[in-house]
């Protein structure tokens, strides 16, 4: 049987992308992390992390194990936080993982709110680009995640946590103030084709996005600048270097007078936000995801 300690070391080694940084967390030595993922690798009879000069990363057999690692720690947590809940303890401690424009647009206030009602408790904010996360849930590391589908992407296994749709956004197509297209009465993705365009790098997911867009328009749009941060996008077009699809969340944080806002109308894409917590999630992060509903009614 496959020793529990040892799946928890292989998971705050996974978390962390060393073991120097999960011994340090741990309060072990390097050491003593590794001769412990050592036993491990004989217990299954195979290597389970690839060492690299500025970290590691797992093998396809310590990837297996790494889901299987953090239900258990997420186990053991729970019935920490389960007993200190019959003794009246208050969890000290939330932490929500989101996305960046979700950060900007949709938490602030949350978190504020939160604060206010319980003040003895600390708030932790990780950004996470989706589709990561899921495993920290998993492991009690996170209480909350806030992630995200694009149009045509698939959604991670929800590896038998709450998965519950927090909105629907579109898309909005944006151009530089004064754009000779944002004229137009009737833009298409093909009246568009000649623009440079602004968007993520190749698999990043509003590039995934965009080529699936242009795909179906049957046109080849030609990315010239690639961010996948939505203010750096804002800024660019604000600067007539490019057009975009931004979402309609994040123009709340610009002014009208500084771009066109237009739709395309063979391109009218959605983005769906999620929140994903643990089947048993505690009154505290019950509370935290009734606030971030309220802000998206």
């Amino acid at each position: 049987m496959l020793d529990a300690h040892r799946l928890t070391l292989l998971a705050e080694v996974a978390h962390a992308g060393s073991i120097a940084g999960a011994a340090q967390r741990l309060s072990f030595t390097p050491s003593a992390v590794s001769q412990q993922l050592a036993k491990l690798e004989r217990d299954v009879g195979a290597s389970v992390l690839n060492r690299h000069p500025r970290g590691v990363s797992l093998t396809p057999v310590g990837e297996a194990l790494l889901a299987h690692a953090e239900t258990i720690v997420g186990e053991l947590r729970t019935a920490e936080r389960t007993v200190r809940g019959l003794l009246g303890e208050e969890p000290a401690q939330l932490t929500v993982g989101t996305f960046a424009s979700a950060g900007t647009t949709l938490v602030p206030a949350a978190l504020a709110r939160f604060r206010r009602d319980h003040p003895a408790v600390a708030l932790r904010l990780l950004d996470l680009e989706p589709p990561d996360g899921y495993g920290l849930v998993s492991s009690r590391d996170l209480d909350l995640l806030i992630t995200h589908r694009y149009p045509g992407a698939p959604l991670p296994d929800p590896r038998g946590l709450t998965r519950s749709l927090l909105r629907s956004e579109r898309f909005r197509l944006i151009l530089p103030k004064g754009h000779a297209k944002a004229r137009a009465r009737r833009l298409t993705l093909r009246s568009l084709a000649g623009e440079d365009w602004i968007s993520g790098s190749p698999g990043v997911p509003n590039r995934a996005c965009l080529e699936q867009l242009a795909g179906t328009a049957g046109v080849a749009l030609r990315v010239a600048y690639e961010t996948r941060d939505y203010q750096v996008i804002l800024a660019l077009v604000e600067a007539g270097l490019g057009i975009a699809f931004v979402p309609e969340s994040v123009l709340g944080r610009v002014g009208p007078a500084r771009i066109e806002v237009r739709d395309a109308v063979d391109a009218r894409p959605v983005r769906e936000i999620f929140l994903v917590h643990h089947r048993r999630p505690g009154k505290l992060v019950t509370e935290m995801a009734e606030l971030l509903r309220r802000r998206c009614e």
